[in-house]
């Protein structure tokens, strides 16, 4: 397993902390630009190959990146489609869920690992989070579980996978299966193993911001099972495995060849992409520690069995609004993922969820904020970061 723990200089500090103007709004959050530039010309033949072809929908194109995904991950199949959102919802198809059937998700999340369970008409189970890693609870999932259970939906946040042995073990034993949202953690590693082929299925996310992201939207679904290779191949394709004779009732979900062209281009750069992830995580760990802040902000943390992706940075500190204000003005660009739980939200109000019932993502959505980790970024950069983030503590002497 690939590791990253490059030396960190000590953060070099102005003569006088209360002099340090703001700065112009010069940082971004995420680079994309620049992620481009050092691959344009393998991307815009990417390009150029498929445009020749015209050839555009699913095709060779979409066969090679799909075997190169699941070498990569491990598995014997993966299957394209057109957004994370719709890997998740034909995972779910592929195993026949709908109404009356019950799902449990986390309420910490992306709205499409609850909402592709409701689209079905089947029920969201909410279960309540861990407040070190913010992925599910393995010790609720159980109690869960009921007789219309069908399948568990484990989440692995900001790139930290989630504590799946305990998951695997209770799914076996009650015949659930386990789909695992790898939309923000391509790449990771659980025990060893690749997220994405320790569950039935695992879905992931091209959308651009993700670790590995096309120039729009795209999904893919990983599996074990020939037989469920097939049937997701068939759904995407609006049920039809031949021209005009639908077997199922699908969706038209097909990754289109310039993303599947694009992003071959982009896997091959993947492994360099996470190892700069890393090590701008073990730098902010650095500076962190240098600035004496350990009372104030609580880091990610990273398990020795796991392999994190950092997809998000993602600290927890109290004020959490007052401290991004305050880095707005010094040019400092933040995230929350995410300010509300999907058990609150209007659009699951009809499930009678009620405030307090998952106490620890509701006191987390109040108090995360995610920082700029993209491989790109530069040290002097997560200096101005730390800096900022030290003077709103008053840290700094």
């Amino acid at each position: 397993m690939p590791s990253s723990h490059s030396s960190t200089p000590a953060l070099a500090l102005p003569a006088n902390r209360k002099e340090v103007p703001p700065q112009a709004h010069t940082l971004p959050y995420l680079d994309l630009k620049a992620q481009f530039e050092g691959i344009r010309d393998e991307v815009m033949q990417a390009v150029s190959r498929v445009l020749e072809s015209q050839k555009f929908i699913l095709g060779s194109e979409v066969q090679a990146f799909e075997s190169e995904m699941a070498e990569m991950v491990g598995v014997g199949a993966a299957v394209g489609c057109a957004s994370g959102s719709d890997a998740l919802m034909l995972a779910l198809m592929a195993l026949g869920v709908g109404p009356g059937d019950e799902v449990i998700v986390p309420p910490f999340t992306f709205v499409a690992t609850a909402g592709s369970v409701a689209r079905l008409g089947a029920k969201p189970v909410f279960v309540d989070i861990l407040p070190d890693t913010f992925n599910i609870d393995p010790a609720q999932v159980e109690s869960a579980i009921t007789g219309r259970t069908r399948a568990i939906i484990p989440v692995h946040l900001f790139g930290l996978p989630t504590e799946l042995d305990p998951l695997l073990k209770v799914a076996e034993a009650k015949s659930v299966a386990v789909i695992e949202d790898a939309a923000q953690a391509i790449g990771a590693c659980y025990r060893g193993k690749q997220v994405g082929s320790l569950g039935h299925f695992g879905c992931f996310s091209f959308f651009p911001s993700k670790n590995l992201g096309g120039a729009g939207d795209g999904g893919l679904i990983t599996t074990t099972s020939a037989e469920m290779a097939g049937r997701l191949r068939v759904l995407r394709a609006h049920g039809a495995k031949q021209k005009y004779s639908y077997e199922l009732l699908g969706m038209n979900s097909r990754l289109d060849a310039l993303q599947a062209a694009i992003l071959r281009a982009k896997l091959r750069h993947l492994g360099d992409w996470t190892e700069a992830r890393r090590r701008n995580a073990d730098r902010y760990r650095t500076f962190f520690a240098q600035m004496a802040l350990q009372e104030c902000v609580q880091l990610p943390v990273a398990p020795p069995h796991c392999f994190h992706v950092y997809n998000q940075f993602t600290i927890r500190v109290r004020e959490r609004d007052r401290l991004r204000e305050f880095l707005r003005g010094r040019g400092i660009p933040t995230e929350v993922y995410y300010p509300s739980p999907l058990h609150l939200q209007p659009a699951f109000e009809y499930l009678g969820c009620r405030a307090g019932q998952c106490p620890v993502a509701e006191a987390a959505c109040r108090e995360v904020v995610s920082l700029p980790i993209y491989p790109e970024l530069k040290e002097e950069q997560q200096k101005a970061v730390v800096v900022a983030i030290a003077d709103f503590h008053g840290a700094a002497k």
